[in-house]
């Protein structure tokens, strides 16, 4: 659920921790050497389930919670990559997140959960790509140009194309942004 700034008091009271600490917390547990890698899973799926909600937007981006989601896309722990591309995926509906997810080098990354075996993975991935398209901005390169590549269109030309093969919801992602980017590109 959604939160704001009173509601956000009311739920921790007088003693609670306020959210933006509790945020410092979790990355920095995150980020201890002692930090195994299933704590480290458990963290970056609090921290992505963190990111869908507006409130901790400016804290996400304060804390480097992005670059943390883009390290973990990198890691060969599958679990880690999915809940890296699930933070990304959930903190790019805000356009200023994912403008920094593109300054850091991202939509490579977020491209090559295309290919993931992990099926949330793809879905974040189909998803984070359309909120990717959707935030170009001045200063920002050629965003479209980056993710529009012929190879990226055309695998998710087979995820739209793919029949009872995939989820529906791969489906589904996959000509949302097809319709809205691409389709509309060509006409």
């Amino acid at each position: 659920m959604f939160t704001n700034a009173k509601r956000q008091e009311e739920r921790i009271g007088r003693s609670g921790t306020p959210r933006r600490q509790y945020l410092q917390e979790l990355v920095t547990k995150f980020q201890s050497p002692n930090a195994t890698d299933e704590s480290k899973e458990q963290i970056a799926a609090n921290l992505a389930n963190f990111a869908y909600d507006p409130y901790n937007y400016v804290y996400l981006r304060e804390l480097n919670v992005l670059e943390l989601f883009l390290d973990c896309i990198t890691e060969p722990n599958e679990r880690l990559v999915e809940f890296g591309a699930g933070g990304v995926c959930n903190a790019c509906a805000d356009p200023e997140n994912g403008r920094v997810v593109v300054r850091c080098g991202g939509i490579p990354l977020v491209v090559q959960c295309l290919s993931s075996p992990v099926r949330n993975t793809v879905n974040y991935a189909l998803a984070a790509l359309y909120y990717l398209l959707c935030c170009e901005g001045e200063g920002e390169g050629d965003i479209k140009g980056e993710i529009l590549r012929d190879e990226v269109v055309d695998l998710i030309r087979r995820y739209a194309d793919a029949g009872g093969e995939v989820q529906i919801s791969f489906r589904n992602l996959a000509w949302a942004l097809l319709d809205n980017h691409v389709n509309k590109k060509s006409n």
